[in-house]
Protein backbone atom coordinates (compact mmCIF):
# COMPACT_ATOMS: atom_id res chain seq x y z
CA UNK A 1 0.00 0.00 0.00
CA UNK A 2 1.36 3.54 -0.66
CA UNK A 3 -1.46 5.82 -1.88
CA UNK A 4 -3.42 7.11 0.87
CA UNK A 5 -6.48 4.36 1.57
CA UNK A 6 -10.09 5.46 0.61
CA UNK A 7 -10.93 6.24 4.21
CA UNK A 8 -7.61 8.66 4.55
CA UNK A 9 -8.24 10.08 1.64
CA UNK A 10 -11.62 11.29 3.16
CA UNK A 11 -9.23 12.06 6.73
CA UNK A 12 -6.47 13.73 4.42
CA UNK A 13 -9.21 16.41 2.86
CA UNK A 14 -10.68 16.79 6.21
CA UNK A 15 -7.24 17.98 7.28
CA UNK A 16 -6.57 20.46 4.26
CA UNK A 17 -9.66 22.16 5.23
CA UNK A 18 -8.07 23.37 8.34
CA UNK A 19 -5.63 25.56 6.90
CA UNK A 20 -6.41 28.80 4.97
CA UNK A 21 -4.03 27.33 2.25
CA UNK A 22 -3.72 23.73 1.23
CA UNK A 23 0.19 23.33 1.41
CA UNK A 24 -0.07 23.88 5.08
CA UNK A 25 -1.18 20.93 5.42
CA UNK A 26 1.46 18.90 3.98
CA UNK A 27 3.48 18.07 7.32
CA UNK A 28 0.28 16.69 8.84
CA UNK A 29 -0.43 14.67 5.72
CA UNK A 30 3.14 12.91 5.63
CA UNK A 31 2.27 12.00 9.28
CA UNK A 32 -1.01 10.30 8.08
CA UNK A 33 0.87 8.67 4.96
CA UNK A 34 3.73 7.57 7.68
CA UNK A 35 0.88 5.97 10.21
CA UNK A 36 -1.21 4.57 7.67
CA UNK A 37 2.22 2.61 5.98
CA UNK A 38 4.78 2.77 8.60
CA UNK A 39 7.08 5.13 5.97
CA UNK A 40 6.59 7.31 3.69
CA UNK A 41 6.11 5.86 0.06
CA UNK A 42 7.09 7.52 -3.22
CA UNK A 43 3.22 7.21 -4.44
CA UNK A 44 1.82 8.45 -0.98
CA UNK A 45 4.31 11.51 -1.72
CA UNK A 46 3.14 11.83 -5.32
CA UNK A 47 -1.06 11.49 -3.45
CA UNK A 48 -0.22 14.15 -0.95
CA UNK A 49 1.29 16.43 -4.04
CA UNK A 50 -2.28 15.82 -6.02
CA UNK A 51 -4.32 16.94 -2.92
CA UNK A 52 -2.51 20.14 -1.88
CA UNK A 53 -1.55 21.33 -5.70
CA UNK A 54 1.90 21.41 -5.22
CA UNK A 55 4.50 19.14 -7.27
CA UNK A 56 6.13 15.74 -5.51
CA UNK A 57 9.63 17.72 -5.41
CA UNK A 58 7.87 19.95 -3.09
CA UNK A 59 6.82 16.92 -1.04
CA UNK A 60 10.19 15.31 -1.32
CA UNK A 61 11.65 18.43 -0.33
CA UNK A 62 10.05 18.77 2.98
CA UNK A 63 9.96 14.71 3.84
CA UNK A 64 13.81 14.44 3.24
CA UNK A 65 14.52 17.87 5.52
CA UNK A 66 13.11 15.61 8.56
CA UNK A 67 14.45 12.85 10.34
CA UNK A 68 11.44 11.31 11.75
CA UNK A 69 9.96 10.97 8.34
CA UNK A 70 11.11 7.38 7.00
CA UNK A 71 11.53 7.30 3.74
CA UNK A 72 12.41 3.20 3.52
CA UNK A 73 10.46 0.68 6.03
CA UNK A 74 11.55 0.27 9.09
CA UNK A 75 10.89 -1.94 12.00
CA UNK A 76 7.35 -2.19 14.34
CA UNK A 77 9.64 -0.89 16.95
CA UNK A 78 12.70 2.04 15.79
CA UNK A 79 15.13 2.21 18.93
CA UNK A 80 16.85 5.49 19.24
CA UNK A 81 19.97 5.33 21.33
CA UNK A 82 21.31 8.46 22.33
CA UNK A 83 25.02 8.78 22.40
CA UNK A 84 25.65 12.34 22.70
CA UNK A 85 27.52 14.08 25.73
CA UNK A 86 25.74 13.57 28.63
CA UNK A 87 24.69 9.98 27.35
CA UNK A 88 28.10 9.25 26.15
CA UNK A 89 29.44 9.98 29.97
CA UNK A 90 26.73 7.94 31.54
CA UNK A 91 26.85 4.82 29.56
CA UNK A 92 24.87 5.78 26.06
CA UNK A 93 27.47 3.90 23.86
CA UNK A 94 27.73 0.95 25.73
CA UNK A 95 23.98 0.52 25.57
CA UNK A 96 23.57 0.79 21.82
CA UNK A 97 26.21 -1.72 21.22
CA UNK A 98 24.79 -4.00 24.00
CA UNK A 99 21.45 -3.49 21.87
CA UNK A 100 23.49 -4.39 18.98
CA UNK A 101 24.55 -7.78 20.41
CA UNK A 102 21.15 -8.54 21.79
CA UNK A 103 19.64 -7.96 18.31
CA UNK A 104 21.89 -9.10 16.07
CA UNK A 105 22.03 -5.90 14.05
CA UNK A 106 23.79 -3.03 13.95
CA UNK A 107 22.78 0.67 13.93
CA UNK A 108 20.94 1.63 11.18
CA UNK A 109 19.58 -2.09 10.15
CA UNK A 110 16.59 -4.32 11.12
CA UNK A 111 16.08 -7.56 12.35
CA UNK A 112 15.21 -10.31 10.01
CA UNK A 113 11.79 -10.54 11.58
CA UNK A 114 11.43 -6.58 10.91
CA UNK A 115 10.66 -5.69 14.37
CA UNK A 116 13.13 -3.36 15.50
CA UNK A 117 15.35 -1.12 13.79
CA UNK A 118 17.85 0.46 15.79
CA UNK A 119 19.63 3.99 15.08
CA UNK A 120 22.34 5.89 16.70
CA UNK A 121 21.08 9.48 17.52
CA UNK A 122 22.20 13.09 18.57
CA UNK A 123 20.88 14.41 21.72
CA UNK A 124 17.10 13.81 22.37
CA UNK A 125 16.62 16.63 24.85
CA UNK A 126 16.45 14.40 28.53
CA UNK A 127 20.13 15.14 29.49
CA UNK A 128 19.23 15.00 32.91
CA UNK A 129 17.69 11.19 32.98
CA UNK A 130 20.69 9.97 30.68
CA UNK A 131 21.51 7.54 29.31
CA UNK A 132 18.39 7.63 27.19
CA UNK A 133 16.30 5.96 24.44
CA UNK A 134 13.05 6.39 22.51
CA UNK A 135 11.21 3.87 20.85
CA UNK A 136 8.43 5.18 18.20
CA UNK A 137 9.73 8.38 20.02
CA UNK A 138 8.61 7.96 23.41
CA UNK A 139 10.64 8.27 26.08
CA UNK A 140 13.15 5.68 28.17
CA UNK A 141 15.30 7.04 30.52
CA UNK A 142 18.13 6.53 33.21
CA UNK A 143 18.44 3.01 31.08
CA UNK A 144 20.75 0.33 32.43
CA UNK A 145 21.40 -2.90 30.27
CA UNK A 146 19.23 -5.37 32.61
CA UNK A 147 16.44 -2.20 32.07
CA UNK A 148 16.93 -2.44 28.04
CA UNK A 149 16.82 -6.23 28.28
CA UNK A 150 13.56 -5.89 29.94
CA UNK A 151 11.78 -3.56 27.44
CA UNK A 152 13.25 -5.24 24.54
CA UNK A 153 11.55 -8.68 26.05
CA UNK A 154 7.87 -6.65 26.34
CA UNK A 155 8.19 -5.10 22.92
CA UNK A 156 8.69 -8.05 21.28
CA UNK A 157 5.70 -9.45 23.32
CA UNK A 158 3.61 -7.28 23.15
CA UNK A 159 3.50 -6.14 26.51
CA UNK A 160 4.20 -2.82 25.74
CA UNK A 161 1.31 -2.26 22.92
CA UNK A 162 -0.85 0.25 25.20
CA UNK A 163 2.46 2.86 25.68
CA UNK A 164 4.78 2.59 22.60
CA UNK A 165 1.88 1.46 19.41
CA UNK A 166 3.80 0.83 15.99
CA UNK A 167 6.08 3.07 14.25
CA UNK A 168 4.50 6.13 12.56
CA UNK A 169 1.67 6.21 14.95
CA UNK A 170 2.14 9.70 16.52
CA UNK A 171 -1.10 9.79 19.06
CA UNK A 172 -3.95 7.27 19.55
CA UNK A 173 -6.39 9.94 19.71
CA UNK A 174 -7.44 11.53 16.49
CA UNK A 175 -7.96 15.21 16.32
CA UNK A 176 -11.32 16.07 14.30
CA UNK A 177 -12.29 19.62 14.39
CA UNK A 178 -15.90 20.75 13.69
CA UNK A 179 -16.55 22.12 10.34
CA UNK A 180 -17.29 25.81 12.10
CA UNK A 181 -13.71 25.86 13.71
CA UNK A 182 -11.86 24.77 10.89
CA UNK A 183 -9.78 27.83 9.01
CA UNK A 184 -11.23 27.01 5.76
CA UNK A 185 -8.78 27.22 2.33
CA UNK A 186 -8.24 30.90 1.25
CA UNK A 187 -7.86 30.83 -3.17
CA UNK A 188 -4.22 33.90 -3.59
CA UNK A 189 -5.71 36.26 -5.38
CA UNK A 190 -9.64 35.98 -4.85
CA UNK A 191 -10.84 39.05 -2.91
CA UNK A 192 -13.36 36.92 -0.54
CA UNK A 193 -11.74 36.39 2.58
CA UNK A 194 -11.08 33.18 4.19
CA UNK A 195 -13.73 31.76 7.17
CA UNK A 196 -10.42 32.48 9.90
CA UNK A 197 -10.15 36.21 8.64
CA UNK A 198 -13.70 37.01 8.49
CA UNK A 199 -13.85 35.59 12.14
CA UNK A 200 -11.17 37.69 13.64
CA UNK A 201 -12.91 40.84 11.88
CA UNK A 202 -16.82 40.02 13.22
CA UNK A 203 -15.22 39.29 17.15
CA UNK A 204 -13.22 42.91 16.95
CA UNK A 205 -16.50 44.45 15.65
CA UNK A 206 -18.54 42.61 18.64
CA UNK A 207 -15.63 44.04 21.03
CA UNK A 208 -15.88 47.56 19.42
Amino acid sequence: MARFTAENTILAREIITRYPRPKSALIPLLHLAQEQDGHVADDAMEHIAELIGITPAEVLGTCSFYEMFKREPVGNYLVNVCTNIACMLLGGEELLHHLEDRLGIKAGSTTPDGVFTIEDVECIAACTEAPCLQVNYRYFSNVTLDVADALIDDLRQGHRAHEVPRHGILARTRQLLPADRRAGNAVPGVAEEPVWLRTADTGAEAGA
